[in-house]
């Protein structure tokens, strides 16, 4: 059997023989990494150095040019005209000032008072509230009558009036940059109180 095998094995006689197969190329010898020569790595660092130098120094500069020019806080201004005596009813408190100027004007028989709506507490803007007659302010429960004066809550002072005056034309001029408290006897000054 072994004599079988063999002959099945080996070539036929006169047969031209298999190629022997090829042997794979030697692999090309692989260079070495270039190495970054010192004048290579400056060639590229110090443009992207500079660069880098210039961009921090103009924003540095930008920054500072910025701060010569501050926010401007644009403010209602401190004095209006809030419209004629007539158009005004006894005995009510006007709150179509407050949002715009912070102020409410208030008449009575004998005249007209403006209120500052700055609660003398913590600064909060307090509320008017016609069913309870009296101002109360959200933050801390402070509560003033129809005159100003504080009698609830934690506010320390009566609230401020502002400067209330007749205009050349007739009409009501108010002026938030004078201001009255109650407890140094300013009410009593005059522009305080306008009397008609």
């Amino acid at each position: 059997m072994a004599d079988a095998k063999d002959a099945t094995d080996s070539p036929v006689a006169g047969a031209p023989a298999a190629p022997a197969a090829k042997a794979p190329p030697a692999a090309a010898p692989t260079a070495p990494a270039p190495e970054v020569s010192r004048r290579g790595f400056m060639k590229w660092s110090l443009p992207v150095g500079w660069a880098a130098f210039s961009a921090a120094t103009a924003s540095s500069l930008v920054a500072t040019a910025r701060f010569m020019f501050p926010n401007v806080l644009f403010e209602p201004p401190q004095s209006f005209k809030a419209g004629f005596p007539s158009e005004y009813n006894v005995g009510e408190v006007d709150t179509r000032w407050k949002d715009a100027f912070g102020v409410w004007i208030i008449r009575e028989p004998e005249g007209f008072y403006a209120l500052i709506a700055v609660c003398t507490h913590l600064g909060c803007s307090p509320n008017w509230l016609e069913a309870e007659n009296k101002f109360k302010c959200p933050c801390h429960g402070s509560g003033y009558y129809k005159s100003g004066v504080n009698f609830e809550g934690p506010a320390p002072r009566p609230l401020e009036r502002a400067r209330i005056v007749l205009a050349d034309d007739g009409q009501i001029l108010v002026d938030k940059s004078v201001k009255f408290q109650q407890e140094k006897g300013e009410w009593d000054k005059p522009g305080a109180y306008l009397k008609i």
